[in-house]
């Protein structure tokens, strides 16, 4: 994170002192760096530049409405999964054709809300969703712009629970099947197909699968003698969580999918999501207790698994550093873990890590995306606060949920 930075012993993210924000706030919360998800859009978009993409931002990596925002005026559109991103994308200002529907399992309600809107692209995942979309259209005496996404079959070698572009994930339709498809499209007046769309997967970290994936892409293409409007390439650009890890090299990517552009002649999409937002944000949290166990150090922190999901669903690393330094040491390992009644509630273990005391205050990192989104009430215990940085000025995107409110709710 760029912005996030140690001025003498405490920690800063912008220009603003973390221990500002301890004074008035109950931890745990979110801070994000407004300039960090600018630099970041804004080096996306450098980068793409021969090629002139449509970015449509990964909402379900984070949605929340204000962030949604920061880069719809930057010129972003939203790949949305749900109705309720939909609708949050277009109260953030995103206009409706920058908007694609992506999912397995749309419902018949949020299907009538992409039509009414007259979003881009519904990306339909199957025959029967794009049957359904044609009846739903024809009902509304709408004909609808769909784009398909495929399963190429390509191991994007990530961690097995966000891969989405093997023959045995859930996601998309294989070669054959809309080989099959695809000659029965035109009995299907009220949908136009404009074009296809693929995402293999997330925390992607080398450009191989990406290139195996245009292959498939450019053979089906030219074999099929489409004629398309767009091409989805979908996101997955990793990040680098550890120190040592080094993020996928874009620029090699952009020369690829530039080629790929030029000879298809057709607009490209592309839907980054954590590579926007992931190093943007911290989640700070409190050492409630210190416990000695048989082998290691017990750190008990107010942040649960309810509040970020990552370590317990994935297993993730995020580096936890303190909000405080200072030089000397513990003296056994430790793990930081949370209060939720779950063995899977901990974020992360330490063979050597500075002198921690109850109360003291330390950030997970890089949680800015699949952080908040994956955010729930489990243990009944209300959302936390985000707060969003811009310099040395901040402002409340979401305040923490309301306890009596929850369970009268």
């Amino acid at each position: 994170m760029q912005n996030l930075r140690y001025v003498g012993k405490n920690l800063f993210l912008e220009k603003i002192s973390i221990r500002n924000f301890l004074k008035k706030n109950k931890t745990p919360f979110y801070i994000y760096s407004e300039n960090q998800i600018v630099f970041n859009y804004l080096n996306f978009v450098k980068t793409f530049k021969k090629t002139n993409p449509l970015i449509c931002f990964a909402a379900k990596s984070n949605s929340n409405t204000n962030i949604l925002r920061v880069l719809g005026k930057l010129g972003a559109g939203a790949d949305v999964v749900s109705g309720g991103e939909l609708l949050k994308a277009l109260k953030a200002g995103i206009k409706a054709k920058k908007i694609v529907f992506s999912g397995v399992g749309k419902t018949e309600e949020e299907l009538k809300i992409a039509i009414s809107k007259k979003i881009l692209l519904i990306n339909c995942e199957s025959e029967s969703e794009a049957k359904l979309v044609n009846a739903l259209a024809k009902k509304m005496k709408k004909k609808v712009s769909i784009g398909f996404r495929l399963n190429p079959n390509v191991d994007a070698k990530t961690h097995k629970n966000i891969s989405t572009g093997k023959a045995d994930n859930k996601f998309g339709l294989s070669i054959k099947n809309f080989k099959f498809f695809i000659k029965k499209i035109d009995k299907l007046k009220n949908i136009k197909l404009e074009a296809l769309s693929v995402h293999i997967g997330s925390q992607i970290l080398n450009d191989g699968p990406f290139k195996k994936t245009l292959k498939v892409m450019n053979k089906l293409i030219k074999e099929l003698r489409l004629n398309l409007k767009y091409v989805d390439l979908g996101g997955g650009f990793g990040i680098n969580y550890k120190d040592k890890e080094k993020p996928i090299n874009l620029n090699i990517y952009a020369k690829l999918v530039n080629n790929f552009a030029r000879k298809i002649k057709c607009k490209i999409i592309f839907e980054p999501g954590r590579s926007i937002i992931g190093n943007t944000g911290i989640l700070v949290s409190k050492v409630q207790f210190i416990k000695k166990g048989q082998n290691k150090t017990f750190i008990i922190l107010d942040a649960g698994m309810n509040d970020f999901m990552r370590p317990a669903l994935y297993n993730a690393f995020h580096k936890i550093i303190p909000i405080t330094k200072n030089s000397s040491k513990m003296k056994n390992a430790v793990e930081f873990v949370g209060p939720i009644c779950e063995s899977t509630c901990k974020f992360g273990v330490y063979r050597k890590y500075q002198k921690l005391s109850e109360n003291d205050f330390i950030a997970i990192t890089n949680v800015g995306a699949y952080g908040s989104s994956l955010s729930s009430n489990y243990n009944t215990r209300p959302l936390i606060a985000e707060i969003l940085i811009k310099r040395n000025k901040f402002r409340y995107i979401r305040k923490k949920q309301n306890l009596l409110k929850l369970i009268n709710s």
